[in-house]
């Protein structure tokens, strides 16, 4: 048959080649995060990963799975063309989760999809990946490099995550020790993290008019890059939780702070019958949650159930300790305040303060 009038699936958008580069280039990063227990590296059909190479003292491991993506955070980092710390955000999202019933991450695998991969910022993307999984001892194992032309408006792409993490069965958190009197303890987010972005976008760039090149007065900090503020990256909780794993601090419940808020997420695993208090005073809301709700305005029920106004992870423990705990955790770097105790209630959490 003749070669003449034939198209290709370059013609129609995909570059095979890229992608075959790409997946070179992304190699080195990947294999910085490699530790024992890989099996295979990226490039296969699939991820390899032993846990008997991995973590040989374990008994009766669980293997516990999570996944997110970043949210229309995404936006602002194509909008402002900063893409270098998107990838901390989304290992966050997944890794934060996966810490919640007291699992060590183990390996990640990242999805990333555009209209055409050669312009889109995927090396860039990747990188930030990979060292955010290095710096909690995470394998970024595999993912895949999807190029769907006419799906995606130029220029913009999507981005997914997956966390696999371990704990030894009697090790897992799940919330059935906390009682009444128990003490909740607070670790200070970095920000926005990656929820409520649709509502902040809507109030910053549409009712305030600004754009993210602009620069936007916070008090307390003076004027600030409004895309240095808004990407700032979701902060990992993995190696300070981890370390009062491994001194033994009996942990009872642990909650990420994401969509919902503290009041959505706080007693996800709370027995039946228990609820929480929690005082607002005891911790400092960064600047940017009041510019938000004022200049929205944003109702208080609002603001609560959408953004995490300044706590990205709680934890549960008995008072006798939680003192020390929270010592260990400002020495492991952490901002953490006793914010709030557990009480015999039915219903949603009180704020007061």
């Amino acid at each position: 048959m003749s070669n003449v009038g034939c198209i290709s699936y370059k013609d129609a958008g995909v570059d095979v080649n890229y992608g075959e580069t790409s997946v070179k280039h992304m190699k080195p990063a990947a294999q910085r995060t490699h530790r024992a227990g890989v099996l295979s590296g990226i490039g296969g059909f699939a991820g390899l990963f032993s846990l008997k190479d991995a973590l040989p003292q374990l008994q009766d491991p669980v293997l516990v799975s999570g996944t997110d993506g970043v949210g229309t955070k995404l936006l602002v980092a194509i909008e402002a063309n900063r893409h270098e710390a998107i990838g901390q955000d989304l290992v966050a999202m997944c890794a934060n989760d996966v810490l919640c019933v007291g699992a060590k991450p183990l390996f990640f695998l990242d999805y990333f999809s555009s209209g055409s991969l050669e312009k889109s910022p995927l090396l860039r993307v990747v990188q930030s990946i990979a060292e955010a999984c290095q710096s909690i001892e995470c394998v970024l194992i595999g993912g895949e490099s999807a190029e769907m032309p006419g799906l995606y408006m130029q220029g913009h792409y999507d981005l997914a995550g997956f966390c696999v993490g371990v704990v030894e069965r009697k090790n897992m958190i799940d919330g059935g020790r906390v009682k009444p009197g128990d003490q909740i303890i607070g670790l200070a987010s970095s920000g926005l993290h990656s929820n409520g972005f649709s509502l902040a976008r809507k109030i910053i760039l549409e009712r305030m008019n600004l754009s993210v090149h602009e620069s936007i007065f916070i008090e307390g900090h003076g004027n600030v890059a409004l895309a240095e503020i808004l990407l700032e990256p979701t902060r990992l909780y993995v190696n300070s939780i981890l370390s009062l794993l491994n001194d033994g601090v009996p942990i009872k419940a642990m909650a990420h702070i994401t969509g919902g808020g503290i009041a959505g997420n706080l007693l996800r695993p709370f027995p039946k019958g228990l609820s929480a208090t929690v005082d607002t005073r005891t911790w400092i809301e960064p600047a940017l949650f009041n510019l938000l709700r004022t200049q929205g305005p944003v109702t208080e029920e609002e603001m609560r159930k959408t953004f995490n106004l300044g706590i990205g992870f709680a934890i549960v423990v008995d008072s006798t300790i939680a003192n020390q705990v929270v010592e260990n955790l400002t020495q492991s770097g952490e901002s953490a305040a006793i914010i709030g105790h557990v009480v015999e209630r039915d219903g949603p959490v009180a704020f007061v303060g």
